[in-house]
């Protein structure tokens, strides 16, 4: 068992670029951060808390309390260091873990411990970020209205969904379902790039997006549903749409305009596209499009509302 504690230990440091030397007194007494907040900001990040007496931190976690410490220093609040931290751990986690199962799931882990890959991820990594950072808050501003938050304005928000997605996860293996998932993101992702839009989340059977305005909105819907069609791998999907402001919060968007795409997600067939009058009216009068209004029946939490089919226009 302590040879498979020391190995353990060793990959740690490995990964981490120096040895675990220094305890939570250790790093407290040398970056001049009190115990209290480092704890605090630890489990932000993510992680289980070291015992006092255990060596957990290593140079460059004390390199990193050194400079949230100068954040701070200059005019940086604990608690917006501490919700930054909790945003980094909680992606950087999911991030992780994905990547260990694609070097795990093609036989490839040695690469992990190679220190030339290491580094050339590591500015991957920081470059993937900074272009995100830079496309979001590109999107944030130019979505804003008169009067209105960056990033407050109106949205297309978009659920695709998988069609009998359980019914198929009892009849495949889980390696089998696995590759199903994986082949949907990755069409349903790309599409989304794309068109300049983003992929909030992805939940296995369906994924949600937002546009920042309602045809490309639909134009993603359609795209997705029509590439799923030609899948063998990937059943049909149906798309369900809304349009209004949403809540930009940790990421994820939340609100009722988000509801009420969720919920028209189960009103639509196979290959169809479902939208609600917010953004059927947005689409009134292009020639691109059909809108077939169906019959108005309630939706849990939201009403009576009217939906409509959305089709491309036999002219197109």
């Amino acid at each position: 068992m302590s040879g498979q504690v020391r190995g353990s230990q060793e990959l740690e440091e490995l990964l981490l670029g120096g040895e675990l030397s220094y305890t939570r007194a250790d790093a407290a007494e040398l970056t001049g951060v009190s115990r209290k907040f480092a704890e605090r900001l630890w489990r932000s990040f993510g992680f289980a808390g070291p015992a006092d007496e255990v060596p957990a931190f290593s140079d460059s976690d004390l390199d990193a309390l050194r400079r949230i410490q100068g954040l701070m220093e200059r005019g940086t609040s604990e608690e917006l260091v501490l919700r930054q931290a909790r945003a980094l751990g909680q992606t950087m986690a999911r991030l992780a873990e994905w990547q260990t199962g694609i070097l795990l799931g093609s036989g490839s882990e040695s690469q992990l411990l190679s220190e030339g890959y290491l580094a050339e991820m590591e500015r991957l990594v920081v470059h993937a970020w900074r272009r995100q950072l830079a496309a979001s808050v590109a999107r944030a501003l130019a979505s804003a209205s008169d009067g209105d938050l960056p990033g407050r304005g109106p949205v297309a928000v978009g659920f695709a969904d998988m069609v009998s997605f359980t019914a198929m996860s009892r009849e495949l293996s889980e390696l089998e379902l696995g590759r199903v998932v994986e082949r949907f993101e990755e069409t349903a992702s790309d599409i989304v790039a794309a068109h300049g839009a983003r992929l909030v989340k992805t939940l296995g059977d369906e994924v949600l997006y937002a546009a920042d305005d309602a045809r490309t909105g639909v134009e993603i819907g359609m795209a997705i549903s029509e590439a799923v069609r030609d899948e063998t791998e990937v059943p049909d999907v149906r798309v369900g749409m809304a349009y209004g402001s949403v809540l930009p919060l940790m990421g994820d968007i939340f609100g009722t305009t988000v509801n009420m795409a969720s919920r028209l997600t189960s009103i639509a067939r196979p290959g169809t596209l479902v939208a609600d009058p917010a953004l059927a009216a947005e689409l009134e009068g292009d020639p691109a499009y059909e809108l077939v209004r169906i019959v108005r029946r309630p939706v849990r939490g939201l009403g009576i509302i009217q939906p409509y089919v959305v089709r491309r226009s036999a002219q197109q």
